[in-house]
């Protein structure tokens, strides 16, 4: 299966390198390069890409606003944030917009290949750093332990898939919580699915929000 992917930065000779870069990959395919944000989302309307690389500063419309409006029109695509700036507000605004990763653009190329491979297979990605300070600003709104579980949906899964919702909460990748759990990692995989669509949920990002929200996991 061939990821077919949206290139959207201001700078051609950035959208260049990065097409470079997937055009050698045998399952990926660059299928548009986008130099704003509004071109970011017509494009992303007409191609339906399955994978949108997305800027931040961009020309008129910026990337977070871009992001937001991708997701609305092109619902099956998921979007990579990549930015020169590790900002906080970045990686928090694009991820309410509905990103589904955030990286830099330092980032090395096995690094970005992988991103976007887990990013296409429904797996969200988020530097240590960004999942930490995601969880110190959810710390305030997360119930103690004497308050009870608030979300019924919990019911619908199976003692299992609950198992790997904690570990997801965890932080642990699919890998660890194969380790951990003694499962094939494809199977922890279609756990997972099941998790995110019983709980009516986009991505790991939510899951973990979930998680913490109700009481599976805690802050250290």
């Amino acid at each position: 299966m061939t990821i077919r992917i949206l290139i959207a930065d201001d700078e051609a000779l950035l959208r260049m390198a990065f097409g470079t870069v997937l055009d050698a990959q045998p399952d990926m395919a660059p299928v548009g390069e986008a130099a704003d944000g509004e071109q970011a989302v017509r494009l992303a309307g007409e191609l339906r890409p399955d994978v949108v690389l997305m800027d931040v500063r961009m020309p008129g419309t910026d990337g977070i606003e871009a992001t937001r409006r991708v997701v609305e029109v092109s619902p099956g695509s998921r979007v990579l944030i990549l930015t020169t700036f590790d900002l906080d507000e970045y990686a928090f605004a694009g991820l309410n917009a509905g990103a589904s990763g955030f990286l830099l653009k330092n980032t090395r190329p096995e690094e970005l290949l992988t991103a976007i491979r887990n990013v296409a297979a429904g797996d969200a990605v988020l530097s240590p750093r960004v999942t930490r300070r995601l969880l110190e600003n959810l710390r305030p709104n997360i119930p103690d332990g004497r308050a009870p579980v608030r979300d019924q949906r919990l019911g619908r899964l199976s003692a299992r898939e609950r198992e790997v919702l904690v570990q997801v909460g965890r932080g642990l990748s699919n890998g660890e919580i194969a380790a951990r759990l003694f499962l094939a990692e494809a199977t922890v995989k279609s756990h997972l699915g099941r998790v995110l669509q019983k709980l009516e949920l986009r991505d790991r990002i939510q899951a973990v929000v979930f998680a913490y929200e109700n009481r599976l996991v805690h802050p250290a």
